[in-house]
């Protein structure tokens, strides 16, 4: 008998959504968390652009304050929630979309709610794309271990870009030539290169 194939990660902008995690006020002493927002926006803009459905979070927020103005969220309700993952208040979110595959997650802290999110996601079978370059913790070890324990469990790990451009999925797409406005700079430095280079054990 054939081993089954094991999932590629594609993605279709139909069978996808955005999950946007904390990214609050009170958490601007997160390392890069300037450039983890500003790569997040770009997640956001581009969801919008292609009708991926967008959930954003945020933690206790009495206390951790409103989602920053800089991700440009206006228009999405957020979602307030105390527990260490996403999914148990978007689970109306999940459970309104069965034709639902793919999560691309996108906030902080990685080694808690991101983690924890992602978890659930793949526990629930859905697959789950860590967007590294708009993911951070105030630990950059913190960080990078948590990846490593995301990629261990199945989920993908990739870069803004590359995931943007596989929802695109062609040049000759109608929102091709706005979504390449969005991503012709290049994202910002989030302090991955120093994570990802040299014999890392945790990343190989």
């Amino acid at each position: 008998m054939a081993a089954a194939k094991p999932s590629l990660g594609r993605l279709l902008p139909g069978s996808s959504i955005l999950f946007l995690c904390d990214m609050q006020e009170k958490f601007r002493h997160v390392a890069y968390f300037p450039q983890i927002v500003s790569v997040a926006a770009r997640m956001l803009k581009v969801a919008r652009r292609l009708e991926v459905p967008t959930v954003l979070t945020e933690q206790y927020p009495q206390g951790l304050g409103p989602t920053v103005p800089e991700l440009g969220a206006e228009g999405l309700r957020p979602l307030t929630k105390t527990c260490f993952s996403m999914v148990p208040v978007a689970r109306q979110e999940l459970d309104a979309r069965p034709q639902l595959r793919s999560v691309l997650l996108c906030g902080i802290e990685a080694q808690v709610c991101i983690l924890n999110t992602a978890l659930d996601l793949m526990d629930r079978g859905l697959q789950v794309h860590v967007v590294v370059d708009a993911c951070s913790s105030r630990s950059q070890v913190d960080r990078l271990v948590a990846l490593a324990r995301m990629r261990q469990s199945g989920a993908f790990l990739s870069t803004s870009e590359g995931l943007i451009l596989q929802l695109v999925g062609d040049a000759a797409h109608p929102q091709f030539k706005e979504i390449q406005k969005i991503i012709k700079e290049p994202a910002p430095d989030s302090g991955l290169l120093g994570l990802f280079q040299g014999q890392n054990p945790l990343l190989r």
